[in-house]
């Protein structure tokens, strides 16, 4: 696996990942390819230059643009719609199409490679409904599942990989959930190699957080440039959680499922911060006051909506086991590095955000 290609390489996750991986001095040639639609996902490309990964303008929906890559070992698969809200009450193609019919072209480029693939999906496979009957207590910042829990796959630790699937999970959770059963039956039909990554919020500097997708940074940032946000769902209090792992993490397991011949038959791991690693948007926006001195409005928006989840934390036992890793990043430092991110970069930020 010396050749590596990372598509939705300009993204946060695929460029992050693709300097990480080259500043270990081991020998790699990354490309990075992308088709930079989202906006802020052009500022990545100087930074790939100056750390020598090269790119490739394509697009995951045009089976023709895969022509245009060098030859890889590996495949890494960043690139997606990542919003829960897309397809919504609106044409579902536009998240089908990058997320499910792009990934089967990832798929079909890295067969005819005979290329290793690595596939990151989304803890929005698990169904919403299942979720929010998890047993909870509610707490004075927070909310908190309980020590004991009726579904498999949950606990006061979270949920694993044994939890169940049946129910809906949004068209953004249904298409990951679709890709990773076609992974495996490229697995059983092929011979390939892949292994299944499911990734709750991932963070850290130079995500170009919105609403919908990129909540910590998104968080800050409205502190920072001192706008308006919204607690919504769950009667307004900003109590719903979720875990977090900073970007720099994920790429450390990545390097050890590299070096492994552990979980290349498909199989499927939690990857996450876990409890540990975990803040309700009631203690971020407390965090953000701190770090950035502001205090901004936040309007209180009683009602849940169909794809609101109380909370989610990874149980990553699974994926710790397997590769002997844990994440280094607490949710202090990881604050602390985004807040130095935005105020470095203020300038060309306040353009995107």
């Amino acid at each position: 696996m010396q050749r590596l290609v990372i598509t939705g390489g300009a993204g946060f996750v695929g460029s992050n990942l693709a300097i990480f991986l080259q500043e270990l001095r081991i020998g790699l040639t990354i490309t990075c390819a992308d088709s930079l639609k989202r906006r802020g996902s052009e500022l990545a490309l100087p930074r790939l230059r100056q750390h020598g990964v090269g790119f490739c303008h394509l697009d995951v929906r045009c089976p023709e643009d895969f022509e245009r890559l060098p030859a890889f070992d590996l495949l890494i698969d960043c690139a997606a719609e990542p919003s829960v809200h897309a397809g919504i009450g609106e044409s579902p193609m536009q998240v089908l199409n990058p997320n499910l019919i792009g990934t089967i072209h990832c798929l079909e480029a890295a067969r005819k490679q005979h290329a290793a693939f690595l596939f990151l999906s989304s803890s929005r496979v698990y169904p919403i409904a299942a979720i929010n009957e998890l047993d909870f207590v509610e707490a004075e910042t927070r909310f908190t599942l309980a020590g004991q829990q009726r579904l498999p796959g949950s606990s006061a630790t979270g949920i694993n990989e044994d939890f169940p699937l049946y129910g809906p999970r949004s068209l953004y959770g249904a298409t990951k959930l679709s890709a990773e059963l076609l992974i495996q039956e490229y697995v059983h039909s092929h011979g390939m190699r892949a292994v299944i990554n499911r990734c709750g919020i991932l963070t850290g500097p130079w995500q170009m957080g919105k609403v919908d997708q990129g909540v910590v940074t998104y968080w800050m940032s409205r502190h920072l440039f001192q706008q308006g946000l919204r607690y919504l769902g769950y009667g307004g209090t900003g109590k719903q959680v979720r875990d977090m792992l900073h970007v720099a993490d994920l790429a450390g397991l990545i390097v050890k499922q590299m070096r492994s011949q552990t979980g290349w038959d498909g199989q499927i791991f939690n990857v996450g911060g876990g409890l540990d690693c975990s803040l309700s948007l009631k203690e971020l926006t407390e965090h953000c006051r701190h770090r950035t001195g502001q205090t901004v409005p936040i309007a209180a928006v009683p009602e849940t909506a169909a794809t609101d989840i109380r909370i989610y934390l990874s149980d990553c036992s699974r994926v710790q086991a397997a590769y002997d890793w844990r994440p280094v990043h607490t949710v202090d430092t990881i604050l602390d590095d985004i807040h130095r991110w935005l105020v470095e970069h203020r300038p060309q930020l306040e353009q995107v955000l």
